[in-house]
């Protein structure tokens, strides 16, 4: 029998699973910072985290036992919605970080919304401590007006107050994140075959196809396969968070495998089989029973994106912000998806669709590709922060919309009276009932709410005075219609713009 396929056994405890989330700036990524000892904040484009990272730290508890946490490092802004989902999904426990000095944020309720959705416990961080404009009791206010109920303020959600900068209080959080662990009994067969789920995928321009994997239960060894949905990868070249190579890794461990087939997608589960023979057949497997969806098609004008990133869950972002791009006369449309550097391919690929734009995400073209672009006229475009590919791509949109004619009212007057008619040019008085009439404007006749036609004010008095505009009061005017006007009929300004 296959070491993969040993009969299941007890389960033994295993290391809990740790996601910090939180509004953006709150200090995620600089608590995991002091934790690891390291600097992950710095390597980040803007300032803010834009991917899901996993790590293994090791705590020394009060006893002096030393104990084994996996965090996950999720982004703050809004866009990173589905990767934080994710995050939550994987994770047995969540830290709801939350700044001393702002308070409960919309994006601290969006991340709650998150992980109550995955049904996992959660800790309250209050950081920022050190800060001088914390406020621990406004904060906490702050907490329980949202509904979050924490210990000693008439609820039972475990909390303590740390400085993510100084380390203050970080013991304390990493004490009651253990004693949660083991309250919720969190377990693993070590004899079973490896499990869990896709972190992240991306193509290495030295490696190839390499994916990040958190495994759930079970124990991975070298020399089987692992099948992610129609992707499979012989475990040959395994690694732990830091890089380092492994011949088995175990459960609450996150792990790097080399060598897919196609990059797996990001969340989707795993398995570990004994030979290629089985991975292939599973795949075969998965593939006869994927539905892909087909994506309405629009008689609207278009914008054709091909979007290119350095990692699979990044796009999920990039299409996020693309679906918050809404307009009643022109589509964001998604012609392709795929991750690794803009290469000629692309360049060639979207040169057949007009108008299409290549946008890469942490990504550039190499030289050629630049080059054949440049031939070619395909528009490339390269983000590395999120809200500078919002940015443009609202602009992109403005820009690209078609033109059209609008109608917009002014202001309304009603007629008094009546003092001359000759032709179609009518000398009138009236009396401002809403808005503004100006010199030269269009304007509807209208009478018990039935529009008799249109004219053209081309005489506005005031006081005996020629004026351009009438706001208040009573007026006189000159109305060029072919409409025949009484008093107490009602004219409406409008005016023709471009939108």
């Amino acid at each position: 029998m296959s070491k993969n396929h040993l009969p299941t056994g007890a389960r033994t405890p295993r290391p809990p699973i740790v996601v910090i989330m939180g509004h953006i700036d709150h200090g995620k990524s600089t608590l995991l910072d002091y934790i690891r000892k390291s600097n992950v904040v710095a390597g980040e484009a803007g300032g803010i985290t834009q991917h899901l990272s996993a790590y293994c730290v090791e705590h020394e508890t009060k006893d002096g036992t030393k104990k084994r946490i996996t965090f996950l490092d999720t982004p703050g802004h809004e866009a990173f919605q589905k990767m934080r989902l994710r995050g939550a999904d994987i994770a047995d426990i969540a830290i709801l970080i939350v700044s001393a000095e702002d308070g409960v944020k919309p994006q601290t309720l969006e991340a709650l919304a998150s992980i109550k959705q995955a049904h996992i416990p959660y800790i309250v961080a209050i950081n920022k401590i050190d800060k001088p404009g914390a406020n621990l009791v406004r904060t906490q206010s702050s907490l329980i007006e949202n509904e979050i109920y924490i210990e000693g303020m008439g609820g039972d959600i475990s909390w303590t107050a740390i400085s993510a900068k100084t380390g203050q209080g970080i013991d304390d959080l990493l004490d009651i994140l253990l004693l949660t662990a083991e309250l919720t009994e969190l377990t693993a067969d070590v004899s079973a075959s490896g499990s869990g789920t896709v972190i992240e995928g991306k193509l290495d321009k030295k490696r190839g196809n390499t994916a990040t994997l958190m495994i759930k239960d079970g124990t991975i060894h070298t020399g089987t396969f692992i099948v992610s949905g129609e992707s499979y990868a012989p475990v040959r070249i395994m690694e732990d968070w830091s890089g380092r190579t492994l011949r088995e890794a175990h459960a609450s461990e996150p792990i790097g495998i080399v060598g897919w087939n196609i990059v797996p997608k990001v969340g989707d589960q795993f398995v570990n089989v004994a030979t290629k023979k089985e991975a292939e057949a599973l795949t075969a497997s998965n593939k006869t029973r994927t539905v892909r969806s087909v994506e309405p098609e629009s008689n609207l004008p278009s914008i054709p994106l091909l979007i290119k990133a350095d990692v699979l869950g990044t796009i999920d972002a990039i299409v996020h912000e693309l679906e918050k791009c809404k307009s009643d006369r022109v589509v964001v449309r998604v012609i392709g998806t795929g991750v690794g550097s803009i290469s000629q391919n692309d360049v060639q690929n979207v040169s057949a669709t007009p108008n299409a734009i290549i946008v890469g995400f942490n990504v550039e073209p190499d030289r050629a590709a630049r080059d054949l672009a440049d031939r070619l006229g395909v528009e490339i475009r390269s983000f590395d922060i999120i809200y500078k590919l919002s940015e443009w791509l609202a602009e992109a949109l403005k820009e690209r919309t078609p033109k059209q004619e609008e109608e917009r009212v002014t202001g309304r007057a009603k007629i008094l009276k009546q003092f001359s008619t000759q032709k179609n040019t009518h000398v009138l008085g009236g009396r401002i009932e809403d808005g503004v009439l100006n010199l030269n404007q269009r304007v509807r006749v209208i009478r018990r709410d039935l529009v008799l036609g249109t004219g053209t004010l081309k005489n506005l008095q005031q006081m005996k005075s020629n004026v351009k505009s009438i706001s208040d009061g009573e007026f006189g005017m000159q109305l060029d219609s072919k409409v025949e006007i009484t008093a107490g009929d009602f004219i409406e300004a409008f005016d023709i713009v471009v939108v």
